[in-house]
């Protein structure tokens, strides 16, 4: 963590100097920059990344009159804590969550079906897939680090609560008026205050862009016409946080459970050592018929779960949360206000994310992650735009991006919850449609990538490269999140991941990785790409970044070098990767990093580098990877930026 970089300042560094009027009054604003609608995960995660750019006005409201306090969602993917060190709090997450790492299996005793056994025994998340475990913590507690992260950045951004979204209107202006001033507030957003001493007041805000995270019954997306299409939910499942005893040998583990005749269970421990929440199958509803209608009660869950648990015992002293619900899975058409005709005539104003564009069932626990994921794939690109780094049609790449990962999702959970949901096989006998148990272990090994977030892929576009040259990075796939790994930071010989680098900043990346070349050889590749960086007209870096601000404030340019941290000289280094920075023009001094040979983790041997070549890996404000470039492909990196980028005017 770098500070103090224009001054000392005492206390916690994570506080940010407030700069601006605090975007924390209990009235808003006439107009705004971004309007965001819910405070679930998908909202706070866009909020949290806009409230650390001071020049954007902000605001997010609720309906809801506070914070959420429990229930809901707890899986926290290994690429979601990926994410969380993006806005420095994954520390607080592994502190206080349960890490899954192991799942196991049961399903009937075929000595006596009315008992069931356990069947197997995996690890969650494959070795070296992420430096972080799959955890489990409270929806709620990830919207307390969100809402810390808000409090203490410079907007010192807080919710609006008691806040109910009555309209929306888009006034479409031009293509032509759009390229001419992106300043405008086509948005018009009328709201119902309902809180007991402004109840029934309206409050007009007018915006550049309102993104709707505003749950599976969306009224931004109704406002939009926007249609949600798939599955209709038939199957009732019950959910409860319950402290219980039993002597049922798993319950500190994920397990996955299937009964012969009673349906079938999963059980997340969670954190704290003694809390567990079960998922337990209920039975199908007739077309047409709502849940509510079957009256279900706690103690219905309660005894669904023992009869499934048999021959084990399950004593629950305490419920501290339940629900029945059912859920289908569904897409929606697009994720802005733009159809699709229309794509290349005009830019969206208007978004959608999370449950708002598509519904799944929680049993594969990617709700919550998803929908983070949404909007961490907009924020950055709406901060670009509207501080003009960027074309509008980045904007576009969002609906494009995310909607392809949802109908990815929404078929592996049609798969997985079919096979979940599906009576065991029985041995010797007649099993029409039942699922072979050994098969559902396999296929959840299988697709652990895809559950651990890992198997995300974006494609060719705008701001995602052709993979010419992806046999110089082989384990940093284009379109792909970067994945981390240690390596020995050269000016003070400290491991870092260098993966942590990358903060939820809108900062792009380049990891420039050496050949075999010394950097204070005149044939180093290193050399001649700082050169080009600092000195040539067509350099990124010198077309891109404003006057007089840092020289990484656009372009975060770092070193990876082949050899031991011992055998490098830090004074011996280009100049470029040593800027200076800040009003006192003090030296950055962690730009430059060389493999992590005593602990055994050769980032070169690790990400499959070419050794005799080196490489560029252009890595986006996400952490996606854009671009793997030969380490001299100085015109082609900045032809890549030229793509969507805007010099500064």
């Amino acid at each position: 963590m770098q500070f103090h970089l224009n001054g000392f300042r005492a206390g916690d560094p994570r506080v940010h100097e407030p700069v601006g009027e605090p975007a924390s009054s209990d009235s808003l604003p006439e107009e705004v920059d971004v309007l965001i609608v819910g405070c679930g995960p998908a909202g706070l995660t866009l909020a949290t990344q806009l409230s650390l750019f001071p020049e954007i006005k902000t605001r997010i409201i609720e309906r809801k009159n506070g914070p959420l306090r429990l229930g809901q969602a707890d899986g926290v993917a290994v690429r979601t804590m990926e994410m969380f060190e993006a806005f420095s709090f994954s520390e607080h997450v592994l502190r206080e969550a349960c890490w899954i790492n192991e799942t196991v299996f049961w399903r009937p005793d075929e000595a006596d079906r009315r008992n069931i056994r356990r069947s197997g025994r995996v690890q969650d998340t494959e070795d070296d897939l992420s430096e972080f475990p799959h955890v489990v913590l409270n929806q709620a507690r990830v919207h307390d680090f969100y809402l810390d992260v808000m409090r203490k950045s410079p907007t010192r951004l807080e919710p609006n609560y008691s806040r109910r979204l009555v309209d929306l209107k888009i006034d479409a202006p031009t293509s032509e008026e759009i390229k001419a001033d992106c300043s405008d507030y086509p948005v018009t957003v009328t709201l119902e205050r309902t809180d007991p001493d402004h109840e029934d007041e309206i409050e007009t805000v007018r915006a550049r862009y309102v993104v709707g995270c505003d749950g599976a019954h969306s009224t931004v997306r109704k406002s939009l016409g926007n249609s949600m299409h798939g599955d209709s939910a038939n199957q009732a499942w019950g959910v409860m946080d319950v402290l219980a005893v039993t002597d049922f040998p798993d319950i500190r583990m994920k397990a996955v459970i299937h009964s012969a005749n009673e349906g079938s269970l999963l059980i997340i421990p969670r954190e704290g050592g003694y809390l567990a929440r079960l998922y337990i199958e209920l039975d199908k509803l007739n077309e047409g018929e709502r849940v509510t209608s079957r009256n279900i009660t706690s103690e219905h869950l309660v005894a669904a779960a023992q009869r499934i648990l048999h021959p084990y015992t399950l004593d629950v002293k305490e419920i501290a949360w339940w629900s029945v619900y059912v859920i289908g899975q569904r897409l929606c058409d697009r994720f802005d206000d733009v159809p699709e005709g229309e794509v290349g005539e005009r830019f969206p104003h208007v978004f959608i994310a999370g449950d708002a564009c598509h519904t799944h069932s929680p049993k594969a626990g990617q709700g919550m992650n998803v929908s983070m994921a949404d909007t961490f794939n907009l924020g950055w690109k709406l901060a670009s735009v509207i501080q003009g780094k960027c074309t509008l049609a980045l904007l576009h790449t969002y609906s494009a991006e995310r909607r392809t990962v949802a109908r990815e999702l929404i078929d592996f959970d049609r798969e997985f919850a079919k096979m979940f949901s599906a009576p065991p096989k029985m041995e010797g006998g007649d099993n029409g449609d039942r699922a072979d148990p050994k098969e559902f272990q396999r296929y959840f090994v299988k697709q652990g990538r895809f559950t651990a977030g890992t198997a995300v892929q974006y494609y060719h576009s705008l701001i995602t490269a052709k993979p010419a040259y992806q046999a110089l990075a082989e384990g940093l796939t284009i379109g792909k999140r970067f994945h981390s790994a240690l390596v020995i930071r050269l000016s003070d010989a400290k491991p870092v991941h260098l993966g942590h680098t990358v903060k939820a900043d809108g900062r792009w990346r380049v990891f420039a990785f050496a050949d075999r070349q010394a950097p204070t050889s005149p044939s180093s590749g290193i050399r001649a790409l700082c050169h080009f960086l600092e000195e040539s007209p067509g350099s990124p870096v010198r077309r891109y970044t404003p006057e007089g601000a840092d020289v990484d404030s656009v372009i975060d340019v770092r070193a990876i070098f082949q050899q031991g941290h011992r055998e490098l000289a830090l004074q011996e280094m280009p100049g470029y990767l040593l800027p200076r920075k800040g009003r006192y023009g003090l030296v950055d001094y962690e730009k430059m990093f060389c493999p992590d040979f005593k602990g055994g983790n050769d980032i070169f041997e690790m990400r499959g580098i070419d050794r005799d070549k080196g490489c560029l890996v252009v890595v986006r404000p996400d952490q996606y990877v854009a671009h793997v470039l030969s380490l001299d492909a100085h015109e082609e990196l900045a032809a890549f930026f030229d793509r969507f980028m805007l010099e500064p005017t």
